[in-house]
């Protein structure tokens, strides 16, 4: 599936970013040639490859500035740039100041408020089968790109139990997207995960029976890993009425959502509807004549 792949090669990304990258060798990493690649890499991720580590770096060179005193001319050699005026002109494209200004300013706006309460996260909301044993907070020294991340963790150790989980999540009106193929993705970093962790879409109708649902249990996030682009695509039927979508933590550690996006996909992109488990299933009957 290229979804695998996709993470493949992002998981080399980041841990390449202060190496020399291009497109051939992430490409190479994946096992795609560059030029089928580059085609599947935007299409699953809604951007190239060079945004992609672009956009990677100058995030990471963003948080060295608030949080350390690395000179701006050595975060710029450290991150690829040759030279501090190269960085600053592409800093500013994204964080519209310059370096210097960046962190003289933004540490004055976040000092003191490094957390920031559900009240404040408009459109959310924390639940699950124990969510007092969960709490959200935005999280302004983890960022993806320029915004901060969402923070979902356990405040107590619990157990890798199936039927012990907190969420982070909402649901909104399936109106204006019945018969359309959605995406609700983003990107995913996690520390310390002892059960399992991942992104959930789930579509139900007026009398909130299930249509279709996907957690992605099949394909969870487990332990500590860096960031990484995941997705739940499914088909919302003329009959839906709430579309849901979220974040769940099964277990112990700390999870990063950030840059998420709800939008239509076309129908080359497949569903990852788990909820009938067919993918596990053969495609026609098999041994009709109970053969040895």
């Amino acid at each position: 599936m290229y979804y695998q792949l996709i993470h493949k090669s992002i998981e080399y990304i980041e841990q390449h970013l202060e190496e020399e990258l291009d497109l051939e060798k992430v490409a190479k990493a994946a096992g795609l040639s560059k030029f089928h690649f580059h085609r599947i890499f935007r299409k699953y991720v809604n951007k190239n490859v060079h945004e992609y580590i672009r956009t990677r770096r100058l995030s990471q060179a963003a948080n060295l500035l608030l949080y350390s005193e690395v000179r701006i001319l050595d975060i710029a050699l450290q991150f690829g740039f040759e030279s501090q005026e190269a960085f600053t002109r592409a800093f500013k494209e994204i964080y519209a100041l310059p370096p210097a200004q960046y962190r003289s300013q933004v540490r004055l706006l976040i000092q003191g408020r490094e957390v920031y309460t559900m009240t404040e996260i408009t459109g959310w909301k924390v639940t699950g089968t124990n969510p007092e044993k969960y709490e959200v907070r935005i999280d302004p020294r983890i960022c993806y790109k320029t915004s901060p991340s969402m923070q979902l963790q356990s405040i107590e150790e619990t157990a890798p139990d199936a039927n012990v989980f907190g969420t982070l999540m909402q649901q909104f009106q399936a109106g204006q997207y019945l018969g359309r193929r959605m995406r609700f993705s983003g990107f995913v970093r996690t520390e310390d995960v002892t059960g399992w962790c991942g992104l959930w879409m789930r579509v139900d109708d007026r009398q909130q029976e299930l249509l279709a649902f996907d957690n992605m249990q099949n394909r969870s996030i487990q332990g500590t890993t860096e960031w990484n682009h995941y997705a739940c695509v499914l088909e919302i039927p003329p009959e839906a009425d709430i579309i849901n979508i979220g974040i769940l933590l099964c277990g112990s550690g700390k999870v990063w959502l950030g840059e998420c996006e709800f939008e239509e996909v076309g129908k080359d992109i497949p569903v990852t509807d788990g909820s009938s488990g067919a993918e596990n299933l053969p495609s026609e009957p098999q041994n009709l004549k109970f053969d040895q």
